[in-house]
């Protein structure tokens, strides 16, 4: 039999979006975010930004070398085409674009597309299997769709961050864009649904997804629960059913869960305490929460006198779940992201080279190709001769113009 490694180590072969066109008008990151996954799935994505400073996060911080880690993240593997949209001649290029494409990704304002001449009636006109896909703070239509948001509004408004931190604590914010990455995910999954329905209908579609929509995802638990019965959850902080933080000599560890018929007789065992597996008062999940207190208290205990890593590696060798909370350095030197490319090694006209995510999905034979993220108008040259057949002149005459 044959192992992982011998057919998803090998990443040098063409994507299985290969083929697919996308043109990328997205700012920060909801939009953006899609057509990276589009890129690492092997569709040539053709970012288009403005000529001179480029797309509005391309300053971003952290800095690398004078780089933005930001920018860098989102738009790595795709080809940077400038265009000015206030011009007509930018305009028309942008229609012969909409011509050869599969998909359109925007995330301006609502209405903004529209009014720059690229609704989605006008991208049918000039191309009937065009997928259109709109990302919003609020989504297209809707009470609140003429309203700004970024990712922390919709932490907000859900709910979200009324469920994040310690149990006597005030509300805490994720500490990372979760929003945006759901939504930006939700437009992807979208925009390849519609493109497997295009080979059945011959007809492409507008799709919208909205960071507000996304949020609501991430307590669909608990609202249902309110809903159904009027059910208000309070925050727990690390403590969840049976699963805790719990000190350790040198560190922390995050045990997941010992509540399950399987793993609960692991950690007796782990423990030293086996007569726990034949003892009533722990007989079920629901005995164990009421009982946990007994278990915690061993627990905390047993972590406190073995170093994190000898604790997580007897759970481990056990069966138990759990892990190191790791702070950033720690977990930037971990063998799973060099094992598992998870994190790659790029070219960076700024800083050299750069990290950025890799190879997060693994085909047996497709590839995932990563590329490096481009300067500004890195591709405008080669993408007007190669795809759009413009001649020396003809380019020439578009800079004199503004267009490009």
């Amino acid at each position: 039999m044959a192992h992982w490694t011998d057919g998803f180590k090998e990443s040098d072969g063409k994507g299985p979006l290969d083929g697919i066109r996308v043109l990328d008008l997205g700012r920060y990151q909801a939009g953006p975010r899609c057509g990276l996954v589009f890129a690492r799935l092997g569709a040539d994505v053709i970012k288009i930004e403005p000529p001179g400073r480029g797309d509005e996060s391309r300053p971003n911080t952290p800095h690398v070398r004078g780089q933005s880690a930001y920018w860098v993240q989102y738009n790595s593997g795709k080809r940077s085409l400038t265009l000015n949209l206030r011009t007509e001649a930018g305009k028309e290029v942008l229609r012969e674009l909409v011509k050869q494409a599969d998909v359109l990704i925007q995330n301006f304002r609502p209405g903004t597309i529209d009014k720059m001449g690229f609704g989605y009636d006008v991208l049918k006109s000039l191309n009937k299997k065009i997928v259109m896909v709109n990302v919003s703070a609020y989504g297209q239509y809707g009470p609140l769709k003429d309203r700004v948001g970024f990712d922390q509004v919709g932490q907000a408004m859900s709910g979200l961050m009324s469920l994040n931190g310690d149990a006597d604590g005030e509300p805490v914010l994720v500490p990372f864009p979760l929003v945006d990455r759901i939504t930006s995910l939700h437009a992807t999954i979208g925009a390849l649904a519609a493109i497997r329905e295009r080979e059945i209908s011959g007809e492409g579609q507008a799709i919208e997804v909205c960071l507000a929509d996304s949020a609501y995802t991430t307590v669909e638990i608990p609202v249902s629960a309110y809903l159904g019965d009027g059910q208000v959850p309070k925050r727990v902080g690390n403590e969840y059913h049976l699963a805790n933080m719990y000190e350790t000599a040198d560190g922390h560890i995050y045990l997941a869960s010992y509540g399950s018929n399987n793993i609960f007789p692991r950690i007796a065992g782990a423990l030293d305490h086996e007569e726990w597996i034949e003892d009533p008062r722990f007989a079920d999940r629901t005995s164990r929460s009421e009982n946990n207190g007994v278990v915690q208290a061993v627990l905390v205990n047993w972590f406190l006198e073995r170093p994190t890593q000898e604790a997580v590696d007897t759970l481990n060798d056990a069966g138990v779940p759990c892990a190191p909370v790791n702070d950033i350095a720690s977990s930037s030197q971990h063998e799973h992201l060099t094992a598992r490319d998870v994190m790659v090694e790029v070219p960076d006209a700024k800083a050299g080279t750069m990290h950025v995510t890799g190879r997060v999905i693994k085909f047996n034979r497709s590839g995932m190709p990563v590329g490096h993220a481009p300067t500004i108008g890195e591709h405008t040259d080669e993408i007007l001769t190669g795809l759009l057949g413009k001649s020396e002149e003809e380019i020439a005459a578009l800079r004199e113009a503004g267009a490009v």
